[in-house]
């Protein structure tokens, strides 16, 4: 598709935009926001060196990611009060961590929920301390709320009364019913403090390793451009040889090696990014996972129907045996009906 191609071509190196057309830059702008994309956009393009209006647009776009930016940090800063009297370890996860740490692939980031890990065995003592500071459940359905209890990695969703902002509790990376089973306990063992101010993120090896397994084992791969964006930015973060001995061996502690691999090699395939020589190779997969990153049209929408849906039905195998995979889709199928 050639509007993903432009997209991923500017973020790359952007000065491929340098002549591009009235039409052209209709189908990078719209497939970075469709990507959610476009306040990255904006800040890794010279504001200098694009037309008049699209200067505009970007402009609003930063203006944009700067609030998000302000309101995730904040919304990370109630929660860590409401979480304090309990003495949890508080590990802020994807976009929040990212701005909190200033690492590159927070900037001009859109960040929507705050995602947050904690211990398993605290996670009930973790949902009424956030309940009573006024996060409240938006799943209404009860077979949703005991699926999410009993099969997923985190709590049902919880919406701030007041903010109108969610939060997600995660009590590991993945869910129970997957294949890989990440080691949630070393993930939060090692996590890195953010200041003094009682929050932390994931160590350097495993927010890649956790940044992988949401892009490759747990979903169909819409908005993946921009999970692998941020795996490219964490991955330039580092330049020291030893991490990608350390990365190696977190995938492998984490059971998710394949998917760190991938992640790596399609970072440097489509981003260009910077990997160590033992990590580079082919896989017979690897094209197909490109065309499925690559299905965003000059509209907007996402193309390639038939490579969709091999990946949307992926995603659910991934997540849950076929027995239980069969009883859950006949029970959504028949309350819906």
């Amino acid at each position: 598709m050639k509007a993903a191609r432009l997209l991923v071509s500017a973020l790359r190196d952007p000065a491929t935009v340098a002549g591009l057309s009235a039409d052209d830059w209709t189908m990078l702008l719209t497939a970075a926001r469709a990507e959610r994309l476009i306040g990255t956009l904006a800040y890794r393009l010279d504001m200098r060196a694009v037309p008049p209006a699209v200067a505009r647009i970007l402009a609003d776009a930063r203006e944009g990611a700067v609030e998000e930016r302000r309101a995730a940090l904040w919304e990370a800063e109630m929660a860590r009060r409401a979480l304090a009297p309990l003495g949890l370890p508080l590990v802020l996860l994807k976009g929040t961590a990212f701005a909190a740490a200033g690492l590159d692939a927070g900037q001009g980031r859109s960040i929507g929920d705050l995602d947050i890990l904690v211990p398993r065995a605290a996670i009930d003592e973790a949902e009424r301390a956030l309940r009573a500071a006024g996060w409240e459940p938006i799943k209404e359905d009860a077979y949703d709320d005991a699926y999410y209890r009993r099969w997923m990695h985190e709590l049902p969703p919880l919406i701030h009364r007041d903010r109108d902002r969610m939060i997600d509790v995660h009590h590991t990376i993945l869910p129970p019913t997957a294949r890989p089973t990440p080691d949630a306990a070393a993930l939060l063992a090692d996590a890195v403090p953010l200041g003094d101010g009682g929050l932390a993120m994931l160590s350097p090896a495993d927010i890649v390793v956790h940044a992988a397994a949401h892009l490759f084992a747990d979903g169909d791969l819409a908005g993946g451009l921009r999970n692998l964006w941020d795996i490219d930015r964490l991955l330039r973060e580092q330049d020291d040889p030893a991490y990608w001995v350390t990365l190696r061996e977190r995938a492998r502690r984490h059971q998710l090696s394949t998917e760190v691999a991938r992640a790596v090699r399609l970072s440097a395939s489509l981003y260009g990014t910077p990997i160590s020589p033992d990590w580079r190779g082919a896989n017979p997969l690897d094209p197909l996972y490109r065309r499925r990153l690559l299905v965003r049209d000059g509209w907007g929408r996402q193309g390639r129907s038939f490579t969709r849906l091999g990946f949307y039905v992926r995603s659910h195998w991934l997540r849950m045996p076929p027995l239980m995979l069969a009883g859950h889709l006949w029970t959504k199928a028949t309350k819906k009906g």
